[in-house]
């Protein structure tokens, strides 16, 4: 297990992870709360803990301490793993992530899930890549009516928040 986190984290340098430190932070100060008593749909991060099937992935996103960002202004669009796609991985990836000491794993692993803007399922079929916040681009492929996206298939699109939009992927994507 110790070599997949160590694997996972080889790339990724303290510049890369302070640069991105850095834009989350302007992202969060520069991201306003939003306005739900106006009619306002919900944020992403509301959004995810109301849908009932994220428990993991807030947790994580809570670990990695991302709250506030994706509460931010955005767009976002979030290809968002379900707890089962979660389930799926190693047994003890997940404890793993979730320690302190790997937050700024966590942190890419979870940034990996991120694309900048409000991409819709429409737009994502047209593209065959995306460049995520993490950095690093995902693969996207349409086979027979169904969006992979790397190697997970969206299993439900177009869920939109007041700031991006979630598509539900079966599968956790990790950066190389």
């Amino acid at each position: 297990m110790k070599t997949l986190i160590t694997s996972i984290a080889a790339p990724f340098t303290t510049s890369v992870t302070r640069a991105l430190g850095v834009g989350m932070l302007g992202l969060m100060l520069a991201g306003g709360v939003q306005a739900d008593h106006h009619g306002m749909k919900k944020d992403i991060v509301d959004t995810a803990v109301g849908a009932g099937q994220f428990e993991t992935l807030v947790a994580a996103v809570k670990a990695a301490e991302l709250v506030e960002t994706l509460k931010g202004e955005g767009p976002f669009t979030v290809f968002a793993p379900t707890d089962e796609a979660f389930a799926a991985l190693p047994e003890g990836t997940v404890e793993d992530l979730l320690k302190p000491e790997n937050q700024e794993t966590l942190q890419a692993v979870l940034t990996y899930h991120v694309v900048p803007g409000k991409v819709m399922a429409e737009d994502a079929m047209a593209a065959d890549s995306a460049t995520t916040v993490q950095g690093q681009d995902i693969t996207i492929t349409t086979m027979d009516g169904s969006v992979m996206i790397d190697d997970a298939t969206v299993i439900q699109a177009d869920i939109e928040a007041s700031n991006g939009v979630i598509h539900v992927i079966d599968g956790v994507l990790m950066p190389e």
